[in-house]
């Protein structure tokens, strides 16, 4: 049997066909445009993705048996507002995840209703991403669009609505909307009533391994594909991208080095730390994870790279770097100001402990490994939940440097894991599809069977022993500059 992963990202959407053995037969991908209509705006056209995912079916499946393809699942961009009106029709563009309009929303939610009430309602505080504050802004700015909303939807489950004619969400999606009791796996009474939106509006929850529906006549007979083909839940972007990485189960890890960073770590127990540090959501495999997010981590390197030294030799630069663990110069990466675990907008990029003798290979070895010690800042956090992590996986453009990924794992003293597919919440997706058809009995045995580690980079005794002395002069430096961060933006 075939199954199709849906990826919908922000900028494209990513389709791939997977056997049933977990054999990748074809990727493709179909872009559509973004809008800013004001500055620090984003948004886009749900029947944009629509198109070209129809599209991209019809293309992904071009050359297969088509009445082999059993199941179709997603992972997709969190956080994004769809709205629908009494006629499932779209009321105005998706106001997407990385828009900025909902900071005064996002202050009332922690600081008038408050982020102790937020967190245990939750598990989570608010975020300008997140979905809730997006609501409160629509009921605010746009009364009358707020008035004709029958259906809340998100991104990916506007697209499993258009194919099996059933408004869905799956758990570990839901948990970035900040109308989720994550703990519960349901709806947040409560956020809702806070939020002026009632439950019949929300779309019913799944598992992302469950199947929402089939697909529907009209489409089964225009894309020649069974009206049996299951349409499954899917999974937030992460969560997806940690199923196709093989990070389900009880304390794996996966580090993704994009140009953001993340450390994604599932767990079989519900916890969140008291200072909401990391986010605390459902997986899709129907436990638990845990998420820190670094908002710059290998663009960084691209910036100090690109803009600053003015090369595109990364190789070449990171040859001149001989003497790990021994750096005197320090480098906070928050370019774009930091979400987890400081969540503080206004932190910037800091170099520290330049000195006369400091070399070209100092301050770029100082980047890498500023990045390393701003995920071990989440690690840290997670430890302190008492959870123990031996190893992860690792993904990302950053993670294609074998001194980066050296770095990571000495400074988090633990094992490195190089997988063989990169294709994230695409793969994800297809595997979510399998598990619902049965080929594999958990998505915990779907990875077991499908993700294959290629290398694996140990940590060295002496060198993670200096790595552990220069983390803590690390973790000094945010805490003594923050009040100056405040100042100086």
């Amino acid at each position: 049997m075939l199954y199709i992963g849906v990826d919908l990202g922000t900028s494209a959407v990513k389709l791939l066909l997977m056997n049933e053995i977990g054999k990748i037969e074809k990727i493709v991908s179909r872009e559509y445009p973004l809008y800013f209509p004001k500055p620090g705006w984003s948004e886009q056209n749900p029947e944009d993705w629509w198109k070209q995912s129809l599209e991209g079916i019809r293309e992904l499946t071009a050359e297969c048996d088509k009445s082999q393809v059993a199941g179709i699942s997603f992972g997709g961009q969190m956080h994004g507002l769809v709205i629908l009106d009494e006629n499932d029709e779209v009321i105005r563009p998706a106001i997407l995840w990385n828009d900025g309009r909902t900071q005064k929303e996002t202050d009332y939610l922690n600081e008038v209703i408050g982020k102790e009430k937020i967190s245990a309602c939750t598990a989570n505080i608010a975020f300008a991403g997140f979905t809730a504050p997006k609501i409160l802004w629509v009921k605010e700015n746009e009364p009358e669009n707020f008035k004709k909303i029958r259906k809340i939807m998100l991104p990916k489950d506007y697209l499993a609505y258009k194919l099996s004619g059933v408004h869905c969400c799956d758990m570990s999606d839901a948990s970035g909307m900040l109308l989720f009791d994550v703990k519960n796996r349901c709806w947040s009474k409560e956020m809702l009533k806070i939020c002026g939106i009632t439950e019949e509006q929300m779309p019913k929850l799944f598992e992302s391994y469950e199947t929402v529906g089939t697909l529907k006549d009209e489409l089964a007979e225009m894309l020649q594909i069974p009206n049996t083909c299951k349409i499954v839940a899917g999974a937030g972007d992460n969560a997806a991208a940690a199923v196709g990485t093989g990070t389900v189960g009880d304390g794996r890890c996966n580090i993704s080095l994009g140009t953001s960073g993340t450390i994604f770590i599932s767990s079989k127990e519900f916890g969140v730390d008291p200072n909401n540090a990391l986010h605390a959501f459902a997986h899709a495999d129907g436990n638990y994870h845990l998420m820190g997010c670094m908002l710059s981590a290998a663009s960084c390197n691209k910036w100090w790279m690109d803009e600053i030294i003015g090369t595109k030799d990364y190789r070449k630069e990171q040859a001149a770097i001989d003497k790990l663990g021994e750096n005197k110069v320090y480098f906070l990466p928050y370019l774009m100001g930091e979400r987890s675990p400081h969540n503080n907008p206004n932190a910037r990029g800091t170099f520290i402990g330049l000195t006369m003798d400091t070399t070209r290979a100092d301050m770029t070895q100082a980047v890498l490994e500023g990045v390393a010690f701003a995920i071990r800042d989440s690690f840290e956090v997670a430890k302190s939940l008492g959870i123990k992590i031996e190893r992860t996986k690792i993904c990302g453009g950053g993670a294609k440097s074998p001194l980066w990924r050296k770095i990571i794992a000495n400074v988090l003293n633990i094992k490195v894991d190089i997988i063989k597919a990169e294709e994230g919440p695409a793969l994800g997706g297809a595997m979510l599809a399998a598990v619902a058809n049965g080929e594999f009995a958990s998505v915990e045995e779907a990875a077991e069977k499908i993700v294959e580690v290629v290398d694996t980079i140990e940590p060295e005794q002496e060198l993670a022993a200096k790595y552990e002395a220069q983390y803590r002069k690390f973790a000094k430096i945010y805490p003594t500059v923050k009040d100056l961060f405040e100042e100086i933006v």
